[in-house]
């Protein structure tokens, strides 16, 4: 059996399409899903998927709480679905090439801090980018600079806005995230 833990901070569409892709893999499962913010929405998925969820404080983040939590888990992987806290030094190295994220952008472009969500498609659009995408990558102690496992591209035109952007890019986060998931798993 292999468990994945999921982080997330948001809506959770992104854990919840992992959740479902894997929904049929009795091999794979999900003990929680992890959250800072105790009103996200990622919460009313949790529970309509049946997977537990749990909010921590930064207290705990910052503490060390987490960690202790992770390692009583013992996750074959941990994905970040949309997590906006950095990674403690001390996770990424309790499980290193263990711990991967998705970027709304073809890094090393548009990546590192403040940029997440809306900020970077208006980044790609302001930079008259002719391409977005996204990029899975490894968790390091460097923001968005750990190694890239997975791109896929989408072309931006010069009428997109950065909803076209953004909706573009969700599109290849719902297909290649799972699979690229799953690939990892089975590594």
């Amino acid at each position: 059996m292999k468990k994945i833990i999921l982080f997330a901070s948001g809506s959770g569409s992104n854990a919840e399409n992992i959740i479902t892709y894997f929904s049929k893999n009795k091999e794979v499962t999900f003990p929680c899903i992890l959250c800072n913010k105790e009103d996200a929405y990622v919460k009313v998925r949790a529970q309509k998927l049946g997977v537990p969820f749990k909010y921590f404080t930064k207290e705990e983040w910052k503490s060390g709480e987490i960690l202790k939590y992770l390692k009583s888990e013992k996750p074959d992987l941990i994905v970040l679905a949309g997590f906006l806290l950095r990674v403690t030094e001390d996770i990424v190295k309790a499980f290193p090439n263990k711990i991967i994220n998705i970027h709304p952008a073809l890094l090393p472009k548009h990546g590192g801090k403040g940029m997440y969500g809306m900020h970077v498609h208006e980044a790609v659009v302001n930079d008259k980018d002719k391409e977005s995408g996204i990029t899975i990558h490894y968790v390091n102690e460097n923001l968005d600079e750990g190694a890239t496992i997975f791109q896929a591209k989408c072309e931006v035109k010069p009428t997109d806005t950065p909803e076209d952007v953004a909706h573009n890019v969700h599109e290849l986060e719902y297909q290649y995230f799972p699979q690229v998931i799953e690939q990892v798993l089975n590594k």
